[in-house]
């Protein structure tokens, strides 16, 4: 059992720190009394809380904000010393907290709404890194492990690609801090199915952007062994109701953006539905609002850019004989 804290071993300092962003990515940054410091909202934690509790307590005593503490972003260590606290070193846990809503974050007091690159011009060089890690791993929904304020290799996110490669070609990353560190890609599949007049099936999306169409299809569970024909077998079943073994592969699409994971997407011919297959949809409400089935012509209403350069790319396969076709954002 580890022995309590002494004077003469005094435990680490632990804080905590909130990103606390509103819908527009902004990052609120608080300014003291005199104009001059800034600083990140977050408080010291006590001995008897966690550090989910401490950010919660300063966030409501320092801002009148009672909202959720969101998940894990970065902890970063720093040693006594001078840079550090003298005597003790300081573990600091970097938490999301928000978006908040327009109302609640025009409604605070004693901060500044600052783009990332605006916040970082103006908060302390210690504060910085942090700032940076947190909304990396926010990004990429991965974790940053930091100690005074510089990734550690093997720190899933926040390590500068450049110095990675470094340590790979190196030989000084073990085999976990390899994996840990690597880009990460989200994959998953989806299904074109099209009516006897040739009409494309789309499908309303209950949560997210509600206001985008989008193939039947989702996430790839590849975490429990789910390959992609199986994963879009799955996911027709869950939104439609109706199972249907899916045809051939009509292509794989490649998307990215950067800071963000790159995005595979595995896209399978449905074939064409009858109408009495069509009544038998049933959706499942929580994952779909509505379905409908459109002509090529509407789907630039509809459906963003590259997801409609998918659909149009499957259709020609389809038609031709072509493919599995290799897209990137759509276009081959």
């Amino acid at each position: 059992m580890p022995e309590s804290p002494s004077p003469a071993r005094p435990a680490p300092l632990v804080a905590a720190t909130g990103i606390v962003l509103d819908t527009c990515g902004r990052v609120l940054v608080l300014t003291a009394s005199r104009g001059t410091d800034t600083d990140l909202p977050g408080a010291t934690v006590e001995v008897t809380e966690t550090p989910e509790q401490g950010l919660a307590r300063g966030l409501r005593e320092g801002l009148g904000l009672a909202v959720p503490v969101g998940r894990l972003l970065a902890v970063d260590s720093r040693p006594p010393g001078p840079t550090g606290p003298t005597g003790r070193s300081l573990i600091v846990h970097v938490h999301l907290v928000g978006p908040l809503p327009p109302r609640e974050a025009a409604a605070l007091a004693g901060g500044r709404w600052l783009r990332p690159e605006e916040a970082c011009a103006v908060l302390p060089a210690r504060v910085v890194p942090r700032l940076r890690a947190g909304l990396a791993a926010l990004h990429t929904g991965s974790f940053a492990h930091l100690v005074d304020g510089v990734p550690q290799p093997g720190s899933p996110v926040g390590l500068d690609p450049a110095r990675r490669a470094a340590l790979e070609h190196a030989g000084e990353l073990d085999a976990a801090s390899h994996r840990a560190s690597r880009p990460k890609a989200l994959t998953a599949a989806s299904v074109v199915f099209t009516a006897a007049d040739g009409r494309i099936l789309l499908v309303q999306p209950a949560y997210g952007h509600t206001d985008r169409w989008n193939l039947p299809g989702g996430g790839i569970d590849s975490d429990l062994g789910e390959i992609p024909r199986a994963a879009a077998r799955r996911e027709v079943r869950e939104e439609l109701g109706l199972d249907l073994a899916p045809g051939r592969l009509l292509a794989v699409n490649w998307s990215h953006k950067p800071g963000r994971p790159a995005r595979i997407r595995f896209l399978y011919d449905g074939g064409v539905l009858d109408a009495p297959t069509l009544a038998r949809i049933r959706l499942d409400p929580t994952e779909l609002l509505q379905w409908r089935t459109v002509p090529r012509e509407e789907l630039p209403a509809l459906v963003k850019g590259a997801l409609r350069r998918q659909i149009t790319a499957c259709l020609d396969a389809r038609a031709s004989g072509a493919g599995p076709l290799e897209l990137h954002a759509g276009r081959p």
